[in-house]
């Protein structure tokens, strides 16, 4: 279960890449206050019901909180040879790149040169550093952290010399926020905040949905939930009636009225049934009482760093999962937004004159940033996998009220999906990176003109004017603009940590001083090991993969102690990069195999939603034909096998000890969930959104969780158990490893579990980081080998 509010600390699309300009002051400060002043009064804020019945708005827009400059000399950070550096975000001229990095044993903010010279901590705070973004004005540098190490994050603001530096939003109690683009003039930064449904919210989606000012792409389950008891409930607005306005889409497809997920509703809101117009938003709500809601109330404001101008409300979202503002277009017209829940992720466009929904269409999980304006606003580009099996480039031609007239496919790949987009400044550029098997093939191609409907441009990928760019690791993780011409890629390997390279026009990717070398990756004497990629078929026929990790030292035919590896998500993949932990259990003489079992990404949208309902059942018998794979494939002894996995790979841990209790000799469940019950009770609201899409929703499934739940079937464990858990984690609560642990001693069964300090889902420092992976590995060789 990896869903914190967007934001896990993946890297993907910066959103950022505006039009450059320079350090404003004088007459050019003087009209940007101006510009800013101008948005906030076309971005009017949407008046709803408070609690008492009153008028208000939904919450009260974030305050600027000062906080102590970073400016001036700072004592020697410890720094660690092998760190890694990710998340670059590049000033307007491409010379200089803000950046994660954690060097100091947490990942923190720093900026340094692309070309060499000396590295700047920019903030020394014990909080983790999640994302990063440098203004198009290059006056400011804009980031997240997680207070504690814990799920809720602020984000923050600093000039690039350390001063100035600020909490834009999330320093409330029990608030979050997160960050979406910049306004392409650097005036203001837009950033989603939530409020906890305790706080008084207006029914936003449901008077939404009444006037038809928006609309979701729920409707019919997907295969794979019928024949249970009870119904799951794809949470938000009711699909549209098939008297709505109609458009099509490449291939001939009607959008809206179509009530499957993979299909695009596309809303023309200035047009209705019968030709009566609708009441609006505000009318509606003032006729609409509050009422409870399964999720957090999500706001998205534009925030002026310096303070000039009041926040300007840009979208409100009651019982959301995600809110995400991807792109505005440079006139401040129009807002692209991402929301939904995983698996029914939404791209929506709004005009900020009115907060009028124009278009609403499917897109693809994974990285949040998903599209962009083109530089007139007279296109949309977009990452969607909307009614296709792979996420493709997708462009909308739209009209002056940026409603959609055409669409059509620019490129695609059979097979892969697209994974990381970004765009050139002039805008007439794209870089696609593709999914390629769990490796990464990247390209710089040529966006055609959009001008009439159902055009197609298929790439090879591409257009045919497209540049293929070498990699020298095997997965990119971002992609940013660096100047006019250059760009920043994040690169993972299987031989190195996360590493920033520079990509200046017409050269290879060059690493940055400041990333770790490769040959720094691991101790020397002990190289990283290279998995060989294994495929099999599941009992019911599905095909599966994995990586093999061979133990450095044994013979080709010497049966190996073998720990199955289990992913989070579900719909994350096993990718071929350097993970120490895997490291330190191959030097404990312990192979690896890390399959994707059904529930995956990269391998299309059918095999990520294979899982749902009752297939959650044929993903627990993945786990079990996996293990005996990498018995009659490979070396793993059958006498030796055990069984790991963080986040749904703990809950996927948990379960197999008790669905196949034959097959393990042990297992280690890290921030696995025990019981849905419980979960759903203690995990963030948002995550519970996506959650009920995905496992079920906690009432109207209650008997097909129950069933699922390893709790339920805690008398079939046989073996021991480490569960291992961040103390702060409020994803998966830490109550989950505990009363799994606490049962199975209870049982007389060996079980334990290890609390890690100042940690959330994901463990972070660099100290508990060593902590865990040598307590997993003693645990997996006491039980394997000794």
């Amino acid at each position: 279960m990896t869903d914190t509010q967007d934001v896990t600390g993946a890297d993907g699309l910066s959103g950022t890449d505006g039009v450059p300009g320079g350090v404003g002051t004088g007459a050019a400060d003087s009209e940007r206050r101006e510009r800013a002043a101008f948005v906030a009064l076309r971005g009017p804020n949407v008046a709803v019901p408070d609690a008492d019945g009153g008028r208000g708005l939904t919450h009260a827009a974030p305050a600027l909180v000062p906080l102590t400059d970073a400016s001036g000399p700072r004592d020697a950070t410890t720094r660690l040879t092998a760190h890694g550096c990710w998340y670059p975000s590049a000033d307007p001229t491409g010379t200089r790149v803000a950046f994660i990095c954690d060097r100091g044993g947490v990942p923190q903010l720093w900026t340094g040169p692309v070309d060499g010279g000396e590295v700047r901590l920019l903030d020394a705070g014990p909080d983790p550093v999640r994302e990063v973004s440098w203004s198009p004005d290059g006056r400011w540098i804009a980031y997240t952290t997680a207070p504690g190490g814990g799920e809720h994050s602020r984000v923050l603001c600093v000039r690039p010399d350390g001063t100035g530096r600020r909490i834009l939003a999330g320093a409330e109690p029990g608030t979050t926020a997160y960050l979406g683009c910049w306004a392409h003039d650097g005036s203001a930064v837009a950033v989603t905040v939530a409020v906890p449904t305790g706080l008084p919210l207006a029914p936003v989606a449901e008077a939404l949905a009444e006037t038809g000012e928006t609309g979701g792409s729920g409707g019919r389950l997907p295969a794979g939930w019928s024949g249970h008891e009870g119904e799951a409930v794809l949470l938000g607005p009711s699909p549209l009636t098939a008297t709505e306005p109609r458009t099509t889409l490449p291939g001939g497809t009607a959008a809206t009225a179509d009530p499957h997920r993979r299909h695009v509703t596309v809303l023309l809101t200035d047009l209705h049934p019968g030709g009566a117009a609708p009441a609006s938003v505000a009318e509606r709500l003032g006729r609409l009482a509050p009422s409870a809601g399964f999720g957090d109330g999500l706001s998205a404001y534009l925030i002026d760093p310096d303070g000039a101008a009041a926040p300007v409300l840009l979208a409100a979202e009651k019982d959301a999962a995600t809110l995400r503002v991807c792109d505005l277009s440079r006139d401040g017209g129009l807002a692209l937004l991402r929301r939904g829940p995983r698996g029914r992720r939404e791209a929506v466009v709004v005009r900020t004159t009115d907060l009028a929904t124009t278009c609403v269409v499917p897109v693809a999980d994974g990285d949040p940033w998903i599209g962009r304006f083109s530089s007139r606003a007279d296109t949309v580009w977009l990452r969607s996998d909307a009614d296709r099996e792979f996420a493709a480039l997708l462009a909308a031609r739209l009209d002056d009220e940026g409603r959609p007239q055409s669409w059509s496919v620019v490129a695609e790949r059979e097979g892969s999906d697209l994974e990381l987009l970004a765009f050139g400044h002039d805008g007439r550029r794209a870089v696609l990176a593709w999914n390629v098997r769990g490796a990464s093939d990247l390209e710089v191609t040529a966006l055609p003109s959009v001008t009439t409907a159902g055009t197609t441009g298929r790439t090879g990928s591409g257009t045919g004017l497209s540049r293929p760019v070498p990699l020298p690791h095997e997965v990119v993780t971002r992609v940013v603009q660096a100047g006019p011409a250059g760009l920043l890629l994040a690169l993972s390997g299987s031989q190195r940590r996360p590493g920033v390279w520079w990509l200046p026009e017409g050269v290879e990717p060059v690493r940055t001083p400041w990333s770790s070398r490769d040959e720094d990756a691991v101790p020397p004497g002990r190289p990283p090991v290279r998995p060989v990629q294994m495929r099999l078929t599941a009992r019911d026929g599905l095909p599966l993969n994995g990586w093999y990790y061979r133990a450095p030292g044994r013979g080709p035919g010497e049966p190996a102690p073998c720990v199955l590896h289990l992913h989070g998500g579900p719909e994350e993949q096993e990718r071929p990069v350097f993970n120490p932990l895997y490291h330190e259990i191959l030097g404990r003489g312990l192979d690896i195999f890390a399959p994707d079992v059904r529930g995956s990404s990269g391998h299309g949208r059918s095999f990520v939603d294979a899982d749902l309902g009752r297939g959650r059942f044929a993903a627990l018998d993945d786990v079990a034909d996996c293990a005996a794979h990498a018995v009659l494939a490979g070396p793993a002894d059958p006498a030796r096998l055990a069984v790991m996995g963080r986040s749904y790979g703990g809950y996927l841990t948990f379960a197999s000890l008790v669905w196949h209790p034959e097959l393990f000799r042990t297992g280690v469940a890290v921030c696995g969930m025990s019981d849905f019950a419980t979960f759903f009770e203690g995990t963030e609201p948002w995550i519970a959104q996506s959650a009920a899409h995905k496992y079920g929703h906690p009432e109207r499934d209650g008997e097909l969780l129950r069933s699922l739940s390893p709790m339920t079937r805690i008398d079939a464990l046989r073996v021991p158990v480490l569960a291992v858990h961040g103390e702060h984690d409020t994803n998966v609560p830490p109550k989950e490893s505990e009363q799994f642990v606490r049962a199975a001693r209870e049982r007389g069964q060996d079980a334990e579990l290890l609390t890690l300090r100042n940690e959330g889902h994901d463990f972070l420092r660099a100290d508990n980081r060593r902590l865990f992976r040598r307590a997993a590995a003693d645990w997996l060789q006491r039980h394997l080998v000794d």
